[in-house]
């Protein structure tokens, strides 16, 4: 459905009631939906995307007035988050009410949570909350540990030959920021950065007034994008100023083309070189080119985020 009217909005809520999947938009990667109180329909997701049973899933809910439904034990500096970042790419780890079961959070007695901003995702959100009462469990609408998609192309593309006769893909248009959501570990007395993204370190700082740290996975807890491999496409990610003949490269657009290499993508900010990672990504394996040569850019911030992905991707596929 591109550019879904309300009807159609309501038609696929529907569709999620009745046990279907749904992949939408986010401001971030587009998601593979079910909904989240729905065993078999959870399960769907794993089987389409591949995702082992044990790694959790994200559970989307439509306003932070959700949010004690979903969640229990919720410290003030996580309410204030909320408060702050949402709607937006923050993903709040918390300990998990009776409503999030096994089945959704991979056995863990906790539960990622997020609100995010796009307008259809959280259109689709709030109707389907009101014909059901639940939220919608969704990880990124990709094989498991490929590259996220960030269009309605790219999950048709993805995962399209494994979707049921009834289940739907909602077209918003591309991505805005292109990579996954901030993930922020808040079962503690102090706040935690399990992954970067959009939202910083910095941000998140400046509005609780305390120093948090960055963990960025590092601790036994099991969370989307926790895999040492991860966001990886056919071809070789290799990080640097390499040359390498008749392979792509990707690099600011400040930063000139090695001779003999294809230039994907000359993004001219740290911005716009996060929502075109992974469409580059793409492009370089549409080529059927053996490697992508990258310069990241430089930075803490989003540019972190950036960096995150790459050196993950560069340990290629499981």
């Amino acid at each position: 459905m591109k550019n879904p009217t309300e009807n159609e909005i309501k038609k696929a809520a529907k569709a999620l009631k009745d046990g279907h999947l749904v992949a939408f938009p986010t401001e971030t990667v587009y998601g593979l939906g079910a909904d989240a109180t729905n065993e078999m329909a959870v399960s769907r997701i794993y089987s389409v995307k591949g995702r082992p049973t044990d790694h959790p899933l994200i559970i989307h809910i439509c306003s932070i007035n959700q949010l004690t439904k979903w969640a229990v034990d919720i410290p003030e500096y996580a309410i204030k988050l909320a408060k702050e970042f949402w709607p937006g790419p923050l993903t709040l780890i918390l300990k998990r009410a009776n409503i999030a079961k096994d089945f959704v959070t991979g056995g863990q007695v906790t539960v990622g949570l997020r609100v995010p901003s796009n307008p259809l995702a959280l259109a689709l959100l709030h109707e389907f909350e009101k014909i059901s009462g639940s939220a919608i469990a969704a990880p990124s609408a990709n094989r498991f540990g490929q590259v996220s998609p960030t269009s309605c192309e790219d999950v048709s593309e993805e995962i399209g030959m494994y979707l049921a006769k009834y289940d739907l893909l909602l077209d918003g248009g591309i991505s805005f920021i292109g990579i996954e959501s901030t993930i922020i570990d808040c079962t503690t007395d102090q706040p935690a950065i399990l992954r970067s993204g959009y939202i910083t370190k910095k941000d998140v700082e400046s509005k609780l007034g305390i120093i948090i740290e960055s963990k960025f996975g590092k601790i036994g807890m099991k969370f989307s994008g926790s895999f040492e491999r991860h966001y990886a496409p056919k071809c070789q990610i290799i990080l640097g100023s390499h040359t390498s003949q008749g392979n792509g490269f990707l690099a600011l657009s400040e930063i000139e083309t090695p001779p003999g290499m294809f230039r994907l993508a000359s993004p001219t900010s740290v911005m716009e070189f996060a929502r075109n990672l992974y469409s580059t990504f793409r492009t370089a394996d549409r080529m059927g080119l053996n490697a992508l040569i990258v310069t990241p850019p430089l930075g803490d911030g989003l540019a972190e985020a950036i960096a995150d992905r790459l050196e993950k991707a560069s340990l290629g596929r499981y």
